[in-house]
Formats: structure tokens, C-alpha cells, sequence
């Protein structure tokens, strides 16, 4: 079982928080996650700037 990440370096850019963490090979992830509700995006990215990037340029798509 996965030990839970431990997220850190948190921004928030409108509705999508970003913050960076390690995962279960030690490499470092960073994720974009959108706390709207019912929205449901969230991504894991490479860069820092990847996952800024996409905060940026997110439209919810809520109905």
C-alpha cells in the first residue's frame, strides 16, 4: 500500500491549487488540482512550470 504524499511549495492560481511532492521512487511530481466543485480536474506534471502553466490556462466545465 502507498504510503499518501506529502505536498508542499502550495499556490493557489484561481480555483487550481498547485503544490509539489515526491513520489513512491523519490522523484519530485508536481500537481495542479482544481478544488471547484464538481469539477474534477486534477493532473500530475514533471515541472513546476508545467503544472503552473496549466492552473493558468484551466476553464472549469461545470454545468
Amino acid at each position: 500500500m502507498p504510503a499518501n504524499p506529502r505536498f508542499r511549495r502550495f499556490v493557489r492560481i484561481g480555483p487550481v491549487q498547485v503544490a509539489t511532492y515526491y513520489d513512491g521512487r523519490g522523484r519530485e511530481k508536481h500537481t495542479a488540482a482544481c478544488s471547484a466543485p464538481r469539477c474534477g480536474f486534477s493532473a500530475d506534471y514533471d515541472s513546476r512550470t508545467a503544472a503552473e502553466l496549466a492552473a493558468r490556462t484551466h476553464r472549469c466545465r461545470i454545468r
